[in-house]
């Protein structure tokens, strides 16, 4: 194998660069990224960049002198445009192609938008830098979406001073995910520092002055933030042969298609510890998805399942939120540790008999590896 090529200059795209050199590969390794920024982490986007407590040059993922040391072929601010799976060549939007032998998607996703124009969203840098200087003491700022991008945002806007209104469509913010107990938890703590929280409600669109709703109620704002979600970015591929449906799909290697794995928030592929297709939209999963497909597309005699206990966190007005496991479709929440009303506990989530999750807030990182270990080993 002489040439391989990553699309998506992210963690994800990165991670899988990195072990291709570790693991001893000294071919042509082409690094494709559609934003003219070398990699960076976004996690910090909503959180550190937003509230100015770390300027934007922090978030790079690397130094210029440990990407020079990985001798990529480094192609910065142009997109990938196709895929020729037959003839092993990425096509870009610049007109050139880049042929492959193994190729490492790792395009993530883009934030999902509203009808209407002038509204933010929170993906890039850019994106971030923008909406901190739009945001201050007395600024009234909607957030459409109360999921955890969403709520980290509304939480930074309030320690500005911003007015926040935070509209969500859900009866209880992240119900779906970690359960309508917890979700009224982390409503609290928002209503308790003067976020305006509307639930069920749906936004139509937004306008010059701000969102109308569903129904026609006019919601004014200087600043609109949109986190209603997002798109894997596989548009790319039509036509390529891959299979597409919310991701690249992918089997338990990560492997899309001979030669071609994917990686990060654009892949869906089968957990086996689990035993369901995931698409994981979180930092850590995206540096251990990225290793995982380089590492079985290197060799592939000795690929090994890609089955992680995924691992997510947030913060909010100080409170650490982490969690380990899928929570999502799980069938009973119950609090194993703490109480909700201190809001200092652990939460396990059960599919069928099966412990598949648990959420802390508040508690000591070590306190919740000790259930990690409990969601790995598939306690009933």
């Amino acid at each position: 194998m002489n040439r391989i090529a990553v699309v998506g200059a992210s963690a994800a795209g990165l991670a899988a660069a990195e072990t291709l050199r570790r693991e001893g590969y000294h071919g042509t390794l082409t690094l494709v990224g559609d934003e003219p920024r070398t990699p960076y982490d976004r996690p910090p986007l909503s959180k550190q960049v937003l509230s100015a407590e770390w300027a934007p040059d922090r978030v790079a993922l690397r130094a210029p002198d440990e990407l020079d040391s990985l001798g990529l072929d480094l192609r910065l601010g142009v997109a990938a445009s196709a895929l020729d799976v037959a003839d092993r060549t990425v096509r870009l939007a610049d007109g050139s192609a880049v042929p492959y032998d193994g190729l490492v998607v790792a395009t993530g996703v883009r934030p999902r938008r509203l009808p209407g124009e002038g509204a933010h969203v929170l993906r890039t840098l850019d994106d971030a830098l923008t909406l901190r200087e739009r945001l201050g003491p007395g600024r009234r700022l909607v957030v459409v979406g109360a999921g955890f991008l969403g709520t980290e945002a509304a939480a930074v806007a309030r320690r500005l001073g911003a007015r926040v209104t935070l509209l969500e469509p859900a009866p209880v913010p992240l119900a779906h995910v970690v359960g309508e107990e917890v979700g009224r938890v982390l409503s609290r703590a928002h209503l308790e520092r003067g976020v305006d929280l509307r639930t069920g409600v749906a936004v139509h669109e937004v306008t010059d002055d701000g969102v109308r709703l569903a129904g026609g109620e006019e919601i004014e704002a200087d600043e609109v933030l949109v986190a209603i979600g997002s798109l894997p970015n596989v548009e790319w591929l039509a036509g390529s042969g891959l299979t597409v449906a919310d991701g690249v799909v992918c089997d338990e290697y990560c492997e899309a298609a001979p030669g071609v794995y994917a990686a990060g928030d654009v892949a869906r592929w089968h957990n086996p510890l689990f035993g369901v297709p995931m698409r994981i939209e979180h930092r850590t999963n995206a540096a251990e998805q990225g290793m995982a497909a380089a590492r079985n597309l290197l060799d592939p005699e000795a690929r090994k399942a890609f089955a992680p206990v995924p691992y997510f966190w947030s913060d909010q007005y100080g409170m650490r939120i982490q969690a380990y496991g899928y929570l999502r479709g799980h069938d009973e929440v119950r609090v194993v540790e703490g109480d909700l009303r201190e809001g200092r506990f652990v939460a396990g989530y059960r599919r069928g008999k099966r412990l598949v999750g648990v959420l802390g807030v508040g508690v000591p990182p070590k306190v919740l590896r000790g259930w990690r270990q409990a969601v790995a080993v598939g306690a009933g």
